[in-house]
């Protein structure tokens, strides 16, 4: 029976940043499902659309029809996981890295990033925006460790994820309000598909000839 718990222990532990971000996508489209309705594009239009609702209405007090937004507890819980998944996943990488100097990057990253992130989902938004920024430095520098590995296809990877976080921020400066709420989720999907990929595919053996100096 002990044996059995220990078992199921490493088993949660394993594949904890799968779980919580699994969870997190569960409780989100649960959020879109009861959200009432109203978008930046069109005020009076009912529900959520993926095209062009922004994952950020979801945690409004009232929907943007000014309507009670019954979507808000289910997306706060689920930006809770996915901030402890992206956490997790970052300290993680920072025990598979040689290199104390980049283990140390990625771990305060990992740190920071699960009070951050969850704070995108308060009326803290503004600064919880700011885990947006160290997760894209996160990514950077792990990107940067691939490229001296001999992850090939991991390479490919990551720079197809960076591109489509810089894809987001180009067009939502520019004011392309309709094409950025897509960018949102091409680049969240294409994070959490790389935090996996590196999560699960890559060891410690994959970096361990990246020393501090390299």
């Amino acid at each position: 029976m002990t044996n059995r718990k220990l078992t199921l222990k490493q088993m949660i532990k394993k594949y904890l940043v799968l779980i919580c971000l699994v969870i997190s996508v569960i409780l989100i489209v649960i959020a879109a499902s009861v959200y009432p309705g109203g978008s930046l594009l069109d005020k009076n239009s009912i529900g959520f659309d993926w095209s062009k609702n922004y994952i950020s209405n979801l945690f409004a007090a009232k929907a943007i029809n000014d309507s009670e937004n019954p979507s808000r507890i289910w997306a706060t819980i689920g930006m809770a996981f996915h901030s402890i998944g992206y956490g997790i996943f970052f300290i993680n990488m920072s025990k598979k890295i040689s290199s104390i100097q980049w283990a140390k990057i990625l771990k305060f990253i990992g740190v920071t990033n699960i009070i951050f992130i969850f704070l995108i989902a308060t009326p803290l938004h503004d600064l919880g925006v700011i885990s947006i920024i160290l997760t894209l430095i996160g990514l950077f520098t792990i990107t940067v460790l691939i490229f001296k590995s001999k992850l090939h296809l991991l390479k490919f990877c990551c720079i197809i994820c960076l591109l489509t976080y810089y894809c987001f921020f180009t067009v939502f400066g520019l004011g392309y309000l309709g094409l950025s709420v897509i960018m949102q989720k091409v680049y969240i999907i294409s994070s959490m598909l790389l935090v996996l990929g590196l999560e699960y595919f890559t060891k410690y053996d994959d970096y361990n000839r990246i020393k501090s100096g390299d």
